[in-house]
């Protein structure tokens, strides 16, 4: 191993080969401080062709790598194992904007930027790259298409997925290739693009990518609504979607138990309305013509939506700070139910019809099971993804909770989903967290189509081994 460091800090330069006799934490636990890893190494490289050689010697050593980004995921797919004997190739140091192209709008950069800075470099040029998550802080473009990331605009522009036009990606034989095309049509064979979009680093390791950009909205207006349950929701979201067709970009449901913990926890929100109805309703408009119109469609939309029972109560963002302000409270609900305590979390995806069926049947199952347990429901209604998260109950000691019935709800829960013809993971993959039930909830065909392409495109398993594929 000393031969292969040896090499590695000839590639990187040694100040960027960092071993255990530094802190390494910042790249050995997850994000929730679910895992925590021990690695050989954590090499930081600058360049697509310092990336390939890399690869190249740990794939003449035999030493499996696990790629990282910003290190936000929550299914603990970027550390390393604890064997000590694996290399984290983390790419926050390719964070350069290669290239802007705004008659095509299209943007091109290194896959270790960071996703904020995608978006104000497209700002910049007056254009908007849609993807916005709660971790756009600090998660990376890379980490966002290795697991084809969803948010809060999937309704309107798609996942990571739609957004990325063209990829360089380094094989595990340590090749690049060359794919950053800024082409909308390319029907020349398999689309490697969309295999290496997640695939959570088992098949290549993204370094760059052409990404989509759009107009700037003329306007963009968010709304705040109570509606009595998730029967409402779901038509209110249809109603919406009726009479804003593709001006709606964001529609998000959230409990008022969620609601409560950010009142509770980050007090200095405004926690809007949520004492009175057991639902709120975050949405979203980006309208082509002005303010005036938006704001008349919103009120139409309301008012038609209030007279249908539908919605109980509503107000509407005057302006940037105030639409700011609502979008904070849902993207808070994540910190405040961690200051809560440790809790058991579902990405699932359902068809939008079964939602309110799903959630009654499965809040009551979980009720049943174990006494007092608190549920903490949010998510992105308007693509039928559900953040369905289970809380301790109150005063009890979260971390006894989870080793006692973490494996039973999740198997409760991902059987509810499979009955209702849903996904286990929505937006966040599988990482390792998942990785032992996929069996139970992939088709057999699926998992063997995969074991394949790993094999041919892996056949040493270097890539972040043990992930995806059980």
């Amino acid at each position: 191993m000393s031969t292969l460091l040896q090499q590695l800090r000839q590639t990187v330069g040694h100040e960027h080969v960092l071993t255990p006799e530094t802190d390494l934490s910042a790249w050995e636990q997850d994000w929730r401080q679910r895992a925590r890893g021990k690695a050989l190494a954590v090499v930081r490289p600058a360049t697509t062709d310092e990336v390939a050689q890399v690869v190249r010697s740990c794939a003449a050593s035999g030493t499996a790598i696990v790629p990282q980004g910003g290190n936000t995921g929550l299914v603990v797919g970027s550390v390393p194992d604890d064997s000590g004997t694996q290399i984290v190739l983390s790419l926050q140091r390719m964070n350069r904007v290669r290239a802007l192209d705004t008659e095509n709008l299209t943007l091109t950069v290194d896959a270790g930027c960071i996703l904020q800075q995608v978006q104000d470099a497209a700002a910049q040029a007056s254009l908007l790259f849609p993807l916005s998550l709660a971790s756009e802080g600090s998660c990376t473009i890379g980490g966002n298409l290795a697991t084809n990331a969803g948010g809060t605009q999937v309704l309107r522009y798609g996942n990571a997925r739609e957004l990325c036009l063209g990829l360089e990606v380094v094989t595990a034989q340590g090749e690049i290739w060359h794919g950053l095309s800024g082409l909308r049509k390319d029907n020349t064979g398999y689309d490697l693009r969309h295999l290496m979009m997640g695939s959570e680093g088992t098949l290549g390791i993204i370094t760059a990518a052409t990404l989509k950009l759009f107009p700037q909205p003329a306007a963009q207006l968010t709304a705040w609504a109570t509606v009595p349950d998730l029967h409402a929701a779901v038509q209110l979201l249809s109603l919406a979607q009726r009479q804003l067709g593709a001006a709606l970009t964001g529609f998000e449901v959230m409990s008022q138990f969620s609601l409560s913990l950010v009142a509770k926890h980050l007090p200095q929100l405004n926690v809007p309305l949520y004492t009175q109805s057991p639902w709120c309703v975050l949405l979203e408009l980006s309208d082509n013509e002005s303010e005036a119109h938006a704001h008349q469609a919103f009120e139409i939309l309301l008012g038609a939506a209030m007279e249908a029972e539908v919605v109980t109560d509503a107000v509407i963002a005057q302006n940037l700070s105030q639409a700011q302000a609502l979008w904070q409270v849902r993207e808070s609900i994540s910190m405040a139910q961690a200051q809560e305590g440790l809790n058991i979390k579902h990405d699932i995806s359902l068809p939008i019809s079964s939602i309110p069926a799903f959630v009654a049947e499965t809040d009551a199952l979980l009720e049943r099971e174990i006494a007092g347990v608190r549920l903490v429901n949010f998510g992105h209604l308007g693509d039928g993804n559900l953040h369905y998260n289970v809380q301790a109950p109150e005063g009890g000691n979260s971390q006894q909770f989870l080793q006692t019935h973490e494996d039973r709800v999740n198997t409760l829960v991902f059987e509810q989903v499979r009955k209702y013809e849903g996904s286990i993971s929505a937006e966040h993959g599988i990482g390792t967290l998942k990785v032992h039930t996929l069996p139970r909830y992939k088709e057999a065909t699926a998992l063997a189509m995969m074991r394949a392409l790993k094999q041919a495109l892996d056949p040493q398993n270097i890539f972040n081994p043990g992930k995806v594929l059980p």
